[in-house]
């Protein structure tokens, strides 16, 4: 490998966790090594915790890479990938740490390999502060078909925190290069549908979530569904919101945490789904996010979104530390931004 190391600043930005998993996804793809220091520092516990370590094992295991300093609470890391290698894989956090952010990290480079790929990703599936299984499911991953590779997602079991042992099972058949995505419209409204997912916890805290985001949106029954979870480590709640237009479907999603009212949970989701069917933009901040690598990798396209947020923005910069290309933000006279790769 003849490849330049690069230096990335864990502390650029918003400082998360999104830095390493983006400089993770593109040395495994390009090939191209990577020291990071100061890993999570605007975090109040900075460095690996047990999901950042998964990412940076996982990312390892399916390229034979080399890593130093891959342990929990580490800083720094270097880390030189070895060729993608497609097959069957399983990785267990062990905690209820969130498995659609190691999905984010290796998903990448796989969409490419020179072969099929079934994962196994055991631990959280619907944290706070991380992509929920059903936004993966009915928002990213039809767009990322879309592009070219045929990928699939199965929730086996959810995995609430504390206790995690979720498990969700992903088939991926690759593209040789994904084709450029353009989302510039979110084309005719279709439908709308919340779901309560419960787990161990009185039925009224779905009743009561779903029958405010009902009358927010003058829901009828069928638009209302309740899912009691029978197989999780352990109890939870998550409420979601699916958005459907022609062109894309959009998910909101909010958690259930011990001491937050049902109504402040379901509140905090109303909110999200008002302002974005509000703006007209195809797409919201959190899928904004997740395009973004996508769409790098085919050299091309572009998407309307919600004003950026400073994850998107750092998120940007660590892709224009590994790719010679444009990623350009410009906005737009109705308050939403244009994105556009070239």
């Amino acid at each position: 490998m003849n490849a330049a190391m690069l230096r990335i600043d864990g502390a650029y930005g918003e400082g998360g966790g999104q830095i390493l998993r983006t400089a993770l996804a593109l040395s495994v793809l390009l090939g191209t090594p990577f020291r990071i220091e100061r890993i999570r520092h605007a975090r109040s516990k900075p460095g690996l915790m047990h999901q950042h370590l998964m990412a940076v094992q996982a990312a390892q295991r399916i390229c034979r890479g080399e890593v130093q300093g891959g342990a929990l609470g580490s800083q720094q890391l270097v880390f030189t990938p070895g060729d993608v290698l497609p097959g069957e894989y399983r990785f267990d956090i062990g905690t209820a740490g969130s498995t659609t952010l190691v999905l984010q990290t290796i998903l990448p480079p796989l969409l490419s390999a020179p072969g099929p790929t079934l994962l196994v990703l055991e631990g959280g599936t619907h944290n706070p502060h991380a992509p929920p299984a059903d936004f993966l499911e009915h928002a990213f991953l039809p767009l990322i078909n879309r592009m070219g590779p045929a990928v699939s997602m199965r929730l086996v079991r959810p995995g609430f925190y504390p206790a995690g042992g979720g498990v969700l099972e992903i088939e991926i058949q690759p593209a040789r290069r994904p084709q450029p995505l353009y989302l510039e419209e979110r084309g005719e409204f279709l439908d709308l549908h919340a779901r309560a997912l419960l787990s161990r916890l009185p039925d009224h805290i779905a009743a009561r979530e779903l029958g405010i985001i009902g009358r927010a949106f003058d829901l009828h029954a069928a638009q209302l569904e309740t899912v009691q979870v029978v197989d999780a480590k352990g109890p939870g709640n998550a409420v979601m919101v699916a958005v459907r237009s022609r062109h894309v479907t959009e998910v909101f999603t909010g958690i259930g945490r011990r001491g937050v009212p049902a109504e402040t949970v379901a509140g905090g989701v109303v909110d999200a789904v008002r302002r974005y069917l509000a703006s007209g933009a195809p797409v919201g901040e959190h899928l904004a996010d997740q395009l973004l690598l996508p769409l790098a990798m085919a050299g091309a396209g572009a998407f309307v979104s919600l004003p950026p947020t400073r994850h998107t923005t750092t998120n940007i910069a660590v892709i224009g530390r590994f790719l010679d290309m444009a990623i350009d933000c410009e906005a737009l006279a109705d308050g939403n931004w244009r994105i556009a790769v070239a």
